[in-house]
Formats: structure tokens, C-alpha cells, sequence
């Protein structure tokens, strides 16, 4: 009986703590600074990572401590059992924060491998001081700023489903600089940007001024794409290497649809062989599309063999006139895209520098060279097209 009202006493005092700093975190926060209400989370997290991880509170503790925050702020959201939880999981996700971390106190490892700190706890008289300074890792490299723009929610969805601190630094600029809902956030984590951003070789962060553009334009394309619908075979017995381009461009357009779900979203098809000239000198890029997302022209030059540093000085020529003669004043620069069979992306990426319109190169496979295990197992272009 004496253990048992020991243990409420324990965790009402807990309560107690936990409800100043709510209070304190509230009244900022009503300020519109969101610093203090992360920071606020953050140090509850340390409170309650102090106490659950040292064993110093028993099993079902976050619950009973959640039912007397209820009682002792009526009509209080967020401080739930599973909401204390995360808020732990925020100060051990992010435990380089914590000024005292690795120097006072003795680090150890727990049993799901995370590492938190350990303390001697004294429960009549432990606080939680919410102003208590932060201390920001590599300052030159982490987002100081956009991290504290970022809501306690959003931050859940990226240490929860982020793991690789870059792309966590990624997820948190993202957020800051578009204003993400938390829905468009875990939608972007689970379509992996981040790791697209490495994929295609482009030039768009040097050429494009707006850095969201730039990441708009870089996540709108991929590196490389299947063209299943184009079949080598069917075309005749000659060589790969003889067939042209316009071979491969008919099929294309034979199959617009087909290679615009391809392509991805976004994209409207302007026209082939598109007629642009300039100082009585004709030129005629193989395809031309609008992408609605980006704003702006881009046009795609087939080639069926290796890539060529020729390819890119082509691309400028006619990324020039379209901005001149065919960009309407609203509509962001023209971008494009060189489509070709096989690339080295060093060679790609060392010969790009000296361009200063928007370009990138991805490659491609047809039908024939699809395995076919992958063949099998890829769905039907049409019945896919009836699902969607």
C-alpha cells in the first residue's frame, strides 16, 4: 500500500514538472515563437528519457502521468502516453543538443541501440527548464534556422521515417522554405526525394536562380527511364547502331501517352520535330513538351548511341532560341533534356560546367533490353493506364 501511493506521489510530482514547462511553453508559444514550444518538447523528452530509461519510473508510468496532465489541465491536447514517447524520442534523435550530453553524465547504450543519457535522479526537486540553451552542432552544416521554422509534427514524420542526417537536413529545408502540411511532407519522404536528388546529372542549381526550381526541376526528371514500348526488333535486322533517332522519335510519338506516363506527371506534349529559327538558319529539336509544375518549355533530343559533349552544345542552341523566340514572359527558362542510350555521369557532370541554360541527361531502355524476369514482372502499360 505504502509502495503503491509512493509511486502516485512520484508521478504526480512528475505531472507537476511536466505541466510548468507546458504552461511556460504554451505562453511563448502564444508569441509565435516555435523555438521555445520545440524546445519545450525537447527537454520534457529529456525528463521523461531521464526517468523511463534509468528505470527510475515503472511500467505504465507515461500513462498514469498522462491521465493526471488531463486532470490537471482540462481540455489539454498532445501530452498523450504516445505523445510523451515521441517527445522522448525527439531529445534522443537529437540528444547533440544537449549541453550536459557525453560530459556530466555517463552515455550508455539501451536496448534499442539508441544512446541516451544517464543521470542520478533526485524526484523532489528535478525541474525542466525550457529556456535552457541548445547547443548546435556544426553550425556551418546543420539548418539552425529552418530546424526551429519546422512544427513538432513534421519533425516526428522526418526522424521517424528519415534515418541519414543529410537527408533529415534535406526534409527540414523543405519543409521551412515550402511550408509543407504534414501530409505533403510524409508523401515527399515516402516518394524518397532526397535520394533523387542525386540521380539525374543536370546543372539546374547553377542555372536555375530560384532554389525551389531548381529541386522542382531535379525531381521532375530521373535518371533513366524504360521505354517498353519501343521494340528494336520489330523495326528490322539492322544493326542497333544504324538505327536513327527518327526511328525511335516515330515510336515515341506513336506511343505519346505510353511515354508521358513514362516521362512523369505534369508534362503536355507541344509537338516533334519542332520548327525554330533564327537568323534564316533552321533548327528542329525531336520533342518538345510543357511541364505545368516547372513553367516552362523543355525539350527532349533523342540520340540512340553513347553520350557526346557535341549533345549538350546542340541542347544550348536550341534552349537559346526557345527562350527568345518561343517562351512566353510569364514561363520560367526552358530546360532540356539530352535522352540517350548509355552515359558516363563524371564525363556528363565535368562537361556541363561551362553551359548556363538548364540542361540534364538521363538514358533510356527499350523492350529488347528489358530482362525478362523485370519484364514479367512489370505491369501492362494499358491495364495500368485503366487502374490509374
Amino acid at each position: 500500500m505504502e509502495q503503491n501511493q509512493e509511486v502516485t506521489r512520484i508521478y504526480n510530482h512528475a505531472a507537476e514538472v511536466i505541466k510548468t514547462a507546458i504552461l511556460q511553453g504554451q505562453y511563448e508559444a502564444l508569441k509565435g515563437v516555435n523555438r521555445i514550444q520545440l524546445a519545450t518538447y525537447y527537454w520534457i523528452g529529456k525528463y521523461v528519457a531521464k526517468n523511463t530509461r534509468a528505470g527510475f519510473w515503472g511500467t505504465g508510468a507515461l500513462g498514469r502521468i498522462s491521465e493526471q496532465l488531463y486532470k490537471l489541465l482540462p481540455g489539454m491536447r498532445g501530452y498523450s502516453a504516445e505523445s510523451l514517447k515521441k517527445m522522448r524520442q525527439f531529445y534522443e534523435e537529437w540528444q547533440i543538443f544537449d549541453t550536459d550530453a557525453g560530459s556530466k553524465e555517463e552515455i550508455e547504450p539501451t536496448s534499442d541501440n539508441s544512446v541516451i543519457a544517464i543521470t542520478e535522479l533526485q524526484s523532489a526537486d528535478d525541474t525542466i527548464d525550457i529556456f535552457r540553451e541548445l547547443r548546435i552542432p556544426n553550425p556551418a552544416e546543420f539548418p539552425v534556422e529552418d530546424f526551429f521554422k519546422v512544427p513538432f509534427t513534421h519533425h516526428i514524420h522526418i526522424f521517424s521515417g528519415v534515418k541519414d542526417t543529410k537527408a533529415r537536413y534535406y526534409y527540414i529545408h523543405r519543409c521551412a522554405e515550402e511550408k509543407l502540411s504534414a501530409k505533403a511532407l510524409a508523401q515527399i519522404i515516402k516518394n524518397d526525394d532526397f535520394a533523387k536528388l542525386a540521380n539525374l546529372p543536370n546543372n539546374f542549381g547553377l542555372t536555375l536562380n530560384d532554389e525551389v526550381m531548381a529541386r522542382k526541376a531535379v525531381l521532375a526528371f530521373k535518371d533513366s527511364y524504360v521505354l517498353d514500348f519501343i521494340n528494336t526488333e520489330e523495326i528490322g535486322e539492322r544493326d542497333k547502331e544504324d538505327i536513327d533517332e527518327r526511328v525511335v522519335e516515330k515510336q515515341i510519338i506513336h506511343n505519346i501517352k505510353k511515354f508521358i506516363m513514362e516521362f512523369g506527371k505534369d508534362f503536355a506534349f507541344v509537338g516533334n520535330q519542332y520548327h525554330l529559327e533564327i537568323y534564316s538558319e533552321e533548327f528542329f529539336p525531336d520533342l518538345l513538351f510543357f511541364n505545368r509544375e516547372l513553367n516552362a518549355l523543355v525539350v527532349v533530343e533523342l540520340k540512340t548511341g553513347k553520350f557526346k559533349s557535341g549533345y549538350l552544345a546542340q541542347l544550348m542552341t536550341y534552349l537559346r532560341i526557345l527562350d527568345d523566340k518561343v517562351k512566353k514572359p510569364h514561363e520560367n527558362p526552358s530546360i532540356g533534356i539530352v535522352l540517350c542510350k548509355e552515359a558516363n555521369r563524371s564525363f556528363v557532370e565535368y562537361v556541363m560546367q561551362d553551359y548556363d541554360k538548364p540542361m540534364g541527361v538521363a538514358t533510356y531502355t527499350t523492350s529488347q533490353e528489358t530482362p525478362e524476369a523485370l519484364k514479367d514482372a512489370l505491369p501492362d502499360m494499358d491495364e495500368l493506364k485503366k487502374l490509374l
